[in-house]
């Protein structure tokens, strides 16, 4: 799972462009043909534009990407605007944008500006479909993600500002630090501004199930009870400024800010969220909020990119996982474990001391170090799967314990484009007997390499060859299919050659994708309780009951997303197959990969064509 800042806006990469060639010819011959030529810079430009608009609405977002700085300085000082108003900026500005980009002659464009022209529409238009929903924005439907409660246990002011501040937000000068104190006063109106949607959102019915609610006012009272000298929003920015020797009462400023501003701020929101939802009920779908079922059929659209319906999504996840469990029986067999079902004979394989780290301090501490040794087991096959030979580096970091009990169980972020800060991969770590020892290999692999961060070091490492639009939407069916099809590559390419526990947890991981699509729909569009989602989720993939407990509570406030994986996953291999039966002994499994990768991120209702033009490419 990746997450970002601002809109949840993915991170790309940069690209500058020249400017239209100057000395235009005098005949209409000659200044016809420079026109034509002239049409694909124009394109690149107008979407440079866009890029430039949308980082103004998302400064963290440019701060996550490295290019705040010189004309986009300012922008280290802001947060982004979630206001009411805010967000009816954003719904105007990317109308504007559709209005520019349909002047624009798609035919006319080489097949590149073309994928991307595609791209570009796909996630205007998404933004456009998100007027109808009150409890919506366009923001989301740019980005690709949605979230129908103003606060969740994983999305929300104290869920990602006081983290984004402190791994993300630079400290390299007096003048950094001012735009980080900046940013911690805007915290402030961001709460506001939060509690404002709640209030307008609960006079229409809108509010999370109760159990989410529970857990908010959880994570919500915790930072409050924390002392405002303790707080990260004040240590990160004073032991930062002392180890780069930057004199000022930086710590002390901070601590202010946070008792003056951001704690009265924390204040309003608990009182007003506590109200809104004093009466929430126990349904965890959103088919009980107004238009619920068009909502949902517009979060399906933004998470899978396809026009599949709940009832067809349902079925395929039945079906395949019935598929991957015939698999998983046949090596638990061959290990010797044959009694029970295959969900029983996993949750046993849970509990085996073997397979667990300490649950202590010093386990936590084994559990990240065998991480990064997944990592390094996973380099040296890489160029089976590339030809790309990219960098990707990653840091492996525990989820912070302030958000830990809402957080997802792992989650990573891109790279800054200007190299100043690798991908991190973050793995919840809350208890470590969330992360039994044979799944974690696949998880390496999804969220590090070749998954998620190698996806995310080409835009990086290529960010002169990319435009910076590609860096501002997210697909997740592509991001997480990607991801979810990097996990079998390691195993086609012989990691678990010899890991036979490590190869059931890749299957495991591949069932329990399968098993989403199940429960999504099932929340939904058929009615299921939460209580009916966990015990199917825990019968049939054998994972723990507190993880699934929370992996369906973060289904319950993104609908639609963890359908993105397995249908994103599907599709690659459906177009794997199509360009193998195409080429023949002329297909080139890591040439394949690499034209995926360098997509950038697409939808998957645009990504055939890049494939045709891989096979094109190759038959010449």
């Amino acid at each position: 799972m990746t997450t970002a800042t601002g809109f949840t806006f993915t991170r790309r990469a940069l690209l500058s462009t020249g400017s239209v060639a100057a000395g235009m010819a005098a005949t209409p011959v000659l200044a016809k043909a420079a026109a034509k030529a002239a049409r694909p810079a124009t394109f690149r430009q107008t979407i440079d534009g866009f890029a430039e608009e949308v980082l103004k609405f998302s400064p963290e977002t440019a701060t996550s990407l490295g290019v705040d700085t010189g004309a986009r300085a300012g922008l280290r000082a802001k947060l982004s605007d979630g206001s009411e108003a805010g967000n009816a900026r954003f719904a105007l500005a990317a109308g504007n944008m559709m209005a520019r980009l349909r002047k624009i002659d798609r035919k006319t464009l080489p097949p590149a500006d073309q994928l991307r022209w595609d791209t570009v529409h796909y996630a205007l238009e998404s933004a456009e479909m998100a007027k109808p929903f009150f409890y919506a924005s366009a923001g989301q439907g740019f980005s690709g993600g949605t979230s129908p409660y103003a606060v969740t246990q994983q999305s929300g002011a104290i869920a990602n500002t006081p983290e984004f501040l402190d791994s993300q937000h630079p400290i390299n000068t007096s003048a950094d630090a001012e735009a980080y104190l900046s940013r911690v006063a805007a915290l402030a109106k961001q709460l506001d501004d939060e509690t404002a949607q709640i209030r307008r959102d609960s006079r229409r019915g809108v509010m999370p199930p109760d159990f989410i609610a529970k857990t908010v006012l959880t994570q919500l009272g915790g930072f409050r009870a924390a002392a405002a000298a303790d707080q990260k929003l004040v240590t990160s920015i004073a032991t930062r400024t002392a180890a780069k020797g930057i004199k000022g009462d930086w710590g002390a400023r901070a601590q202010k800010l946070v008792e003056t501003m951001v704690y009265p701020a924390l204040d309003r929101e608990i009182a007003a969220f506590k109200a809104a939802t004093a009466s929430a009920p126990h349904d965890a779908g959103v088919q009980r909020l107004p238009m619920g079922d068009a909502y949902y059929a517009w979060a399906l659209r933004l998470g899978t990119t396809t026009t599949q319906t709940p009832a067809e999504i349902h079925k395929i996840g039945l079906a395949q996982n019935e598929e991957l469990k015939s698999r998983m029986d046949a090596l638990l067999r061959k290990q010797g474990m044959t009694s029970g079902t295959v969900g029983e004979r996993v949750q046993a394989l849970n509990k085996d001391p073997k397979q667990l780290f300490s649950d202590d301090d010093a386990g936590r501490a084994a559990l990240i170090a065998y991480c990064n040794a997944k990592i390094a087991a996973i380099r040296p096959i890489l160029p089976k799967i590339s030809h790309l030979g990219l960098k990707a580096d990653v840091m492996v970091k525990r989820v912070p314990q302030d958000i830990q009990d809402g957080a997802a169980l792992g989650y990573m972020n891109f790279a800054s484009l200007d190299g100043s800060r690798p991908a991190i991969y973050y793995i919840n770590l809350k208890s470590t007997t969330l992360w039994p020892k044979y799944q974690i290999a696949t998880l390496t692999a999804h969220e590090g390499v070749p998954g998620h961060t190698y996806q995310g070091a080409y835009l990086a490492e290529h960010h002169a060859e990319i435009p910076l639009i590609a860096s501002l939407i997210g697909f997740n069916a592509f991001v997480e299919g990607w991801a979810l099809y990097a996990e079998q590559l390691v195993d086609e390419a012989g990691l678990y050659a010899d890991d036979p526990f490590s190869q059931l947890g890749y299957l495991q991981a591949q069932q329990f994708r399968a098993c989403r699509l199940v429960a999504d729909t099932g929340l939904h569009a058929m009615h299921w309780t939460r209580e009916q989602t966990v015990a199917f989720l825990t019968e049939q993939t054998g994972k723990g009951t507190g993880a699934m407990t929370s992996e369906t509570d973060r289904y319950c406030v993104a609908p639609g997303q963890a359908c993105g994986y397995k249908t994103g996953h599907n599709e690659i291999l459906r177009l794997r197959a199509v360009a193998q039966a195409a080429l023949g002994p002329k297909f080139d499994l890591a040439a394949f990969n690499d034209t995926l990768i360098k997509t950038g991120g697409v939808p998957l209702s645009v990504l055939p064509a890049a494939v045709d033009g891989y096979v094109r490419g190759v038959r010449g």
